[in-house]
């Protein structure tokens, strides 16, 4: 019984301890930006012990009043059309997914730009069963935590928008040569467009596919409502 005591014991601190730190990180990161995510740190280990690539890490936070309106206007278009209305969690997208993922090999994902952000700022890469109950339980906080204009201002700042290059600001300056507040429709919707795979996809560089993704984007873009961040 005393061994038993002392394991419900251990497993309490460590769930208050849990809850806690990942409480807290939350809060901070509500007014603080994000300084780096595991995605970062995991990739320069990758660039490291690759004899072909140069460690690079290219980052500039900036805040949502420095990124040009067109940006949040094109990633919601492009990977979350509900964003604004939903409270995390994309429903009617995840059951079609479910379906759709039963009937054939290829796993379609519905994940919202709050779960992307979660997973880039908190979590790891990963398609294990308790990541995606970490991704649930981190995006119920966000949205409980944080604004909406928050999320898209980190999540601008932190996804991974090519080789070594995270957020719109870096994007802006390695692709067009210029700072994120001046970037039009056809570059935000292009940068939005290699999202998917930044990695193999580069703005600079679209294949037949990619244009058709940036034309595509616009279109949405022109079909929402403007979302109301950025200048």
């Amino acid at each position: 019984m005393k061994t038993v005591r002392l394991i419900w014991r251990w497993i309490w601190k460590s769930a208050l301890w849990f809850f806690g730190i990942s409480i807290g990180l939350v809060i901070i990161y509500r007014f603080v930006p994000v300084p780096i995510t595991p995605l970062m740190v995991i990739r320069v280990f990758e660039q490291a012990f690759d004899p072909d690539k140069d460690v690079r890490l290219y980052k500039d936070w900036v805040s949502i009043s420095k990124i040009s309106k067109n940006a949040p206007q094109a990633v919601i278009a492009a990977e979350d059309q509900k964003f604004l209305n939903h409270r995390g969690f994309d429903i009617e997208a995840m059951e079609k997914a479910w379906e759709n993922n039963k009937k054939g090999k290829r796993i379609k994902g519905a994940s919202t730009i709050t779960q992307q952000t979660v997973k880039n700022v908190f979590l790891w890469p990963s398609r294990s069963y308790v990541r995606k109950g970490l991704e649930a339980y981190f995006t119920v906080l966000v949205e409980f935590l944080w604004s909406k204009e928050r999320v898209i201002e980190v999540y601008l700042n932190v996804i991974e928008m090519g080789d070594g290059i995270y957020g719109i600001e870096a994007a802006s300056q390695t692709f067009y040569k210029k700072p994120a507040a001046k970037l039009n429709r056809s570059e935000a919707a292009m940068i939005a467009a290699v999202l998917p795979n930044p990695r193999r996809w580069k703005p600079s560089k679209p294949t037949a596919y990619i244009r058709g993704r940036q034309s595509w984007i616009m279109r949405q873009m022109n079909n929402l409502e403007p979302v109301g961040f950025g200048v």
